[in-house]
């Protein structure tokens, strides 16, 4: 009865089976065993063993093109995910206030994340465009300088390159990048909202007793009621940006301009097995990524017990 019921189980799950077995099981062993082969997807792999992961560690050391991605993307990750969280949280606390219209701002709020990457990335060119971008426009409206954006190779965070520019143009590509992601943001303030509804009433209630003002209330109550919270969106953050390839594809036309400023892991490594046809170098610096991920999460989750309240 048992082995029956088992195999009716199989042949129902079947098609899932073929698919996780052809497309995520192999690919994933695949990828293993040709980062130690030489392979250009023309030929037989070649065992090469570590030479793969040697060029790796020289790059890295000498600051060359897999180094610069690294930091394009950790610059990419760390800011997007951290405002992502900064104004989830801020919207989600907003439209959680009873007033009027209240379904219409979070609708407005969350429809920009159902338009399709590519048309909003589209968009988000023609908003950020030096000449005719419209926010641009409203910059030199309030008498702000005009920003190059996708044209430049400046980062909002990163000093060293502010006195190239005496115009008061420090916003760069990456900016740009992290301007884009939080177009996105109304899965996030979905999840925030469904947690605030969570949070017990009487907590409020009795802080409101003791003399607690709104801000004592969301720094001592919301803020700490929310960390498991904002521990899922910043593990998940961190995995969708390091995976983020589409939108940074169509602004820099494919090639990580300008000066490789928006060349991050995931466009390297696209190009490097596609148009380079490096297919076993690039079958390593999936797996490196891979294990640089895995760390930066498993220190997350370490870190989480000193901050996260459950």
């Amino acid at each position: 009865m048992q082995r029956n019921e088992l195999k009716t189980g199989l042949t129902l799950i079947s098609p899932w089976l073929i698919g996780f077995l052809a497309l995520t099981l192999f690919p994933f062993l695949a990828s293993l065993y040709w980062s130690f082969c030489e392979y250009d997807m023309l030929g037989s792999p070649r065992w090469v063993g570590l030479r793969n992961y040697r060029r790796l560690a020289a790059e890295l050391a000498d600051g060359g093109t897999f180094a610069r991605a690294l930091a394009n993307t950790a610059y990419y990750a760390v800011v997007s995910v951290s405002l992502s969280v900064v104004m989830g949280i801020t919207l989600a606390v907003s439209l959680s206030q009873k007033v009027r219209g209240r379904a219409i701002y979070r609708s407005l709020c969350f429809l920009p994340s159902v338009v399709p990457l590519v048309a909003a990335s589209v968009l988000w060119m023609w908003l950020l465009d030096p000449q005719q971008g419209l926010v641009n426009g409203v910059l030199q409206t309030v008498h702000l300088p005009a920003q190059n954006w996708f044209q430049s190779t400046s980062s909002a965070l990163w000093p060293s390159s502010w006195p190239a520019d005496h115009m008061g143009r420090v916003f760069g590509s990456k900016d740009g990048l992290v301007l884009m992601s939080l177009w996105g943001i109304g899965n996030l303030l979905i999840i925030y909202l469904a947690a605030l509804g969570d949070i017990p009433k009487g907590l409020y209630e009795a802080a409101e007793l003791d003399g607690a003002g709104r801000v004592r209330q969301f720094l001592h109550i919301t803020l700490p009621m929310l960390t498991p919270v904002i521990f899922f969106n910043v593990v998940m953050g961190l995995i969708q940006s390091v995976q983020a390839f589409t939108q940074i594809y169509l602004v820099s036309d494919g090639r990580g301009d300008p000066a490789g400023s928006t060349l991050t892991l995931s466009m390297h490594l696209f190009l490097t097995a596609f148009k380079d046809l490096d297919m076993g170098y690039a079958s390593a610096m999936a797996w490196v990524m891979f294990v640089l991920v895995m760390l930066v999460t498993i220190w997350l989750f370490r870190t989480s017990r000193h901050w996260v309240h459950h």
